[in-house]
């Protein structure tokens, strides 16, 4: 059982240790410098000097806490945008990669169904998503003790826990770009343009007064701004992503179950 998704994930294990190890050694440098950061910023002159959209659009006067602070250079943009771009590009190469490569016809040729065969490299996802969360969780809950200015273990938990169904879509979304052409570099840079393409959305929406343009993308319902300076959990919003993974797969299992490869 399983023995695609166990093949693909070892596959994965050492780009993606590689991957967690650079984020947590981020995630740690950032923690370790905020304190000082903070002390000689002042946000208020900061605020003045950029436009007010800009400011209220990434709430940059919460950027006085360490919390705050994390929130906004961590996980806001390296880690909604970076990380969830990344993860889309590699979903983007899970179908496209094996049939540029001619290694599809293989892998089909043994008594294993396309719809199967997609799901379980899927779910090989979960390798890269599952080593950066516990390696930045515990690098974030370990410098930010060393510091003396400790985030509250609950908010950053459910920052990592939230994250999962967050990065499930954006995985989601690769395989169906994945399915819709046999050009591997095309499916990755829709897989990953997508990704920033949505936070564009949620951004410029926001700042532009057309907040509706925001439930197209999957950062309306993950906001770990909120989480960690709030302790807002938005059990709802990481329901509809999953429900929204769940549908791109689906989409994409039928796509790739019609579709030519020869």
């Amino acid at each position: 059982m399983l023995d695609t998704a166990r093949y693909e994930a070892e596959r994965r294990l050492t780009g993606s240790f590689v991957l967690a190890v650079g984020l947590a050694a981020f995630a740690g440098m950032m923690t370790l410098i905020a304190p000082g950061v903070i002390g000689e910023v002042d946000l208020e002159a900061l605020a003045e000097q950029l436009p007010p959209g800009m400011v209220a659009a990434f709430d940059l006067r919460v950027m006085g806490t360490m919390a705050g602070f994390i929130a906004l250079e961590l996980y806001e943009f390296l880690w909604l945008v970076g990380l969830g771009a990344y993860i889309a590009y590699i979903g983007g190469g899970t179908i496209a990669g094996d049939v540029a490569t001619g290694r599809m016809d293989t892998l089909l040729s043994a008594p294993i169904s396309r719809e199967r065969l997609l799901v379980e490299k899927y779910l090989a996802l979960l390798t890269p998503i599952l080593l950066a969360n516990v390696a930045v969780f515990l690098t974030v809950f370990a410098a930010s003790r060393v510091v003396n200015e400790p985030i509250a273990a609950a908010d950053l938990l459910a920052v990592h826990a939230l994250s999962i169904p967050y990065f499930l879509c954006c995985g989601a979304f690769g395989a169906l770009a994945s399915v819709m052409t046999a050009e591997r570099a095309v499916a990755e840079g829709i897989a990953a343009g997508g990704v920033v393409g949505a936070f564009l959305l949620e951004t410029i929406g926001a700042g532009a007064n057309v907040d509706w343009l925001g439930t197209l993308s999957p950062m309306r319902y993950y906001d770990p701004l909120a989480v960690l300076t709030a302790s807002e959990y938005d059990v709802a919003g990481a329901g509809i992503l999953l429900a929204a993974a769940a549908v791109m797969l689906v989409a994409a299992a039928v796509v790739f179950r019609e579709v030519d490869i020869a």
